[in-house]
């Protein structure tokens, strides 16, 4: 999982491995999807901010295993296991060439957010889950 976080968020901006990683690690929830012969081809987390919302980071889906529904997938679970603990909104902030996929699925664009590595822009996003009320 952290394997294939760095290959695909990290190492083509020439990050260190270890930068996959943050303080949130031990009491996330992770997905990982794995192919037919149990290779690693998606992953994503959420972690919890406050009583009632949660963040998801890290969705990354091998290239060849984009656009099948895969990523779908990935953020549904995410979001039922959300659902599953209480929290009543997810945040979480998008690439910006990937803030359509989830304006699709249910998000609401807030605004421009961070510059990562000087060059990739960010979206912040916000779902409003079963039972929340607009923040």
């Amino acid at each position: 999982m952290f394997e294939l976080r760095w290959q695909i968020l990290r190492a083509p901006w020439d990050q260190p491995r270890g930068s996959e990683r943050d303080e949130h690690e031990e009491h996330a929830v992770h997905a990982l999807c794995l192919d037919a012969r149990d290779r690693p081809i998606g992953t994503g987390r959420l972690h919890r901010l406050d009583d009632a919302t949660g963040q998801i980071r890290y969705m990354a889906i091998v290239p060849q295993w984009r656009r099948k529904g895969l990523g779908s997938a990935l953020l549904a679970w995410l979001e039922r296991r959300a659902v599953d603990t209480g929290m009543t909104h997810i945040r979480l902030d998008a690439r910006a060439e990937y803030a359509g996929f989830y304006l699709a699925r249910g998000y609401e664009d807030r605004g421009e957010g961070h510059m990562l590595y000087g060059e990739i822009r960010h979206r912040r996003m916000c779902k409003v889950l079963v039972g929340g009320e607009p923040p």
